[in-house]
């Protein structure tokens, strides 16, 4: 194979894509750029036995050619990988090609470290994410790193495979997401997918490619009756079919719990127009909706179909009118109508505003980037970076009608974050559409939130378990930290419930925290637990010996080594559930209720209790200290007349 003739056509694609934006002068920096770069990696070659300098050529493509970024980025894309694997020094890139330059290539090399402050991996996302607080640019050519690298994957052993696949998942591309790099995001999301689940990905693109010949010529109709419709009006555009991608498509099946051919919309239609037609941008608008309606007057529109992303866009800065068309075939088609310049916003989001505007990009997310970047634990880092950058969104209302994007399933909770920190410290309560609802009401797309607070309302502590923004996580954690009301990030097992005065054992799992010296994570099982009893054997020296004590002064928790705590019961109790049964009687609910509130002093959280053919059955969950109160709980309920059994019962796995 002539390498050398490939390395040349590909090195005169990129300067052929770049050279209608910069000035001849610039022109000659980015070929010196590259032929400082094939010096320095002349020795080098890559896992497929390629020469290395087809892998920075290839990321400069991607930034020059797909992403469109400006001259020195496409240097600094030729030149990513001289520093950190050659000799040359980021003095000498500064001597050849300046500070601006040489300051980007800084920012993209990996700090080499004896040590690391947590792991390699987490570090190092830790620098791509604060390395926007320098120059977004350096985080554009990471990404177009990361995708020639997925894009080249199958050199690699399967583990390798597995890892890489694994990071870009979880942050490449969400990162990607977040900067509204649509078409990017996609990509590596589909090869992540491809390397991670090989038998889906592959079974998934058969059927995807017998759908699409199944329906190729249906499509082609409706497209070309679309067309003229449009065109007998006077408006020019274009009206294209695409089919989604596996890792979209799995996913949705996934959500929806369907196989492949009960899913709906597996590919959309896209009407774009031209923005040169327009004689003002302002305009954009007004013609999708013209669109719209002459579109609605030949074609039957699906009831509440209709959905409006250009007044609330996503996240990803995606825009365009959305809804369902009934074809003359009588299968309802799924349309987007949107502009030229609406496409290629959401493909390369936040480059569009690269030199003018990006700040007020970046600063959207800035602040949750700047609390993330501080966390040392690499758990928490982990759970909270991808659910921060990438989220599916719905938007909300406040009853002036002001928008807010929050993650799906958020809750009233994370709304109440969203409008401040204060804000959120003293939710009440809400109304939502006009209907009394608790703060941990999960919201929808399109709800009204008018949310009431107070000065006497607290954080509770099970409210970190029903909000999914970072920024409420984030401020109840702490908050609930300095009250003493956790500490250590001690949980129990959702499979067998511990509870104190049983056999319990811990289980931690990352290690300690560096900002309180505290072990996090700690698992609490029972003995006997299936679960526990697995992690015991697997990680034998993570096994944390766990007391329990009465008193009131103590702190809730106490770590007094790494193989042994004390809980406090004081100030704790637990769900538990039981199931009663027994014979109906009069004032049997009655006598029920007043032995657990009255005698036992129990808080109950639910009652469900049904009749039939004069047999009671009755769940109730009730709050306990301790296993002894439970035991006793039990015990009692089940002397009242007409009880025949009483047990607790215990979630499925």
């Amino acid at each position: 194979m002539d390498y050398e003739q490939i390395v040349s056509d590909l090195a005169q694609q990129v300067f052929d894509a770049i050279a209608p934006r910069v000035t001849p002068e610039d022109m000659e920096r980015v070929r010196q750029a590259y032929l400082l770069a094939k010096e320095a990696h002349a020795p080098q070659k890559r896992k497929s036995g390629e020469p290395y300098i087809l892998h920075p050529i290839a990321v400069a493509l991607i930034a020059a050619k797909e992403l469109q970024l400006d001259a020195n980025t496409v240097i600094t894309a030729f030149l990513h990988d001289v520093v950190e694997d050659t000799p040359y020094t980021v003095e000498d890139i500064r001597q050849r090609f300046g500070n601006d330059v040489a300051g980007l290539v800084e920012v993209v090399t990996k700090q080499k470290k004896d040590t690391y402050q947590t792991t390699k991996q987490v570090d190092n996302y830790q620098q791509i994410l604060a390395s926007l607080h320098y120059d977004i640019r350096a985080v554009m050519v990471k990404i177009s790193d990361r995708l020639h690298n997925m894009r080249t994957l199958q050199s690699m052993r399967p583990d390798k495979q597995m890892k890489i696949a694994g990071e870009t998942d979880c942050f490449y591309a969400p990162l990607a997401n977040r900067l509204g790099l649509f078409e990017v995001k996609s990509d590596l999301e589909n090869l992540s997918f491809k390397y991670r689940c090989e038998l889906e990905y592959g079974d998934i693109e058969q059927w995807l490619q017998k759908d699409e010949a199944d329906n190729r010529e249906r499509l082609l109709r409706f497209c070309k009756d679309v067309k003229g419709t449009l065109k007998d009006h006077g408006i020019q555009c274009k009206v294209e079919t695409f089919w989604r991608r596996p890792y979209s498509l799995w996913r949705r099946m996934k959500q929806q719990h369907v196989d492949y051919w009960h899913l709906p919309n597996r590919y959309y239609v896209r009407i774009t127009f031209w923005d040169d037609t327009l004689d003002d941008p302002l305009t954009e608008k007004e013609t999708c909706l013209k669109i719209y309606n002459l579109l609605t007057r030949d074609f039957r529109e699906r009831p509440g179909s209709f959905i409006n992303q250009i007044e609330q866009p996503k996240e990803n800065s995606y825009q365009c009118l959305r809804l369902m068309l009934l074809s003359d075939e009588g299968v309802w088609e799924d349309v987007q109508i949107c502009s030229e310049s609406m496409v290629k916003a959401s493909q390369v989001g936040c480059i569009n505003e690269i030199g003018s505007n990006i700040g007020n990009w970046v600063k959207r997310f800035r602040k949750v980037l700047e609390d993330i970047v501080t966390q040392g634990n690499e758990a928490y880092f982990l759970e909270h970076i991808s659910s921060s950058l990438y989220y599916d969104d719905i938007t909300v209302f406040s009853p002036n009608g002001e928008s807010f994007i929050l993650p799906k399933d958020s809750t009233v909770i994370d709304y109440a974050f969203k409008l401040g920190d204060e804000v959120g410290a003293h939710a009440h309560y809400a109304y939502v559409n006009g209907i009394l609802c608790s703060v941990k009401t999960i919201l929808h797309g399109g709800d009204c939130v008018k949310l009431i607070t107070s000065p006497e309302a607290k954080p509770r502590k099970d409210w970190i378990d029903h909000c999914q923004t970072y920024n409420a996580k984030r401020y109840l954690r702490l908050f609930l930290i300095e009250r003493r009301l956790i500490r250590g990030g001690v949980c129990r097992c959702p499979i067998c419930k511990p509870l104190p005065g049983g056999e319990i054992i811990g289980i931690r799992m990352q290690g300690i925290d560096p900002h309180t010296s505290e072990y996090e994570n700690i698992t609490l099982h029972r003995r006997s637990c299936p679960e526990g009893i697995r992690m015991a054997s697997k990680f034998g020296d993570n096994v944390v010996s766990v007391n329990y004590a009465d008193n009131a002064d103590a702190p809730p928790i106490e770590i007094h080594s790494p193989a042994s705590i004390t809980i406090n019961r004081i100030g704790f109790t637990y769900p538990i559930t039981l199931a009663i049964t027994g014979v109906d009687r009069h004032r049997l609910l009655m006598d029920l209720t007043s032995e657990i509130a009255d005698r036992l002093h129990l808080n109950m959280d639910s009652l469900c209790i049904s009749t039939k053919d004069c047999i009671v059955d009755c769940k109730v969950t009730i709050m306990v200290h301790s296993v002894q109160e439970m035991v006793s709980a039990i015990a009692h309920i089940g002397q009242i007349p007409g009880i025949e059994s009483v047990r607790q019962i215990l979630p499925e796995k």
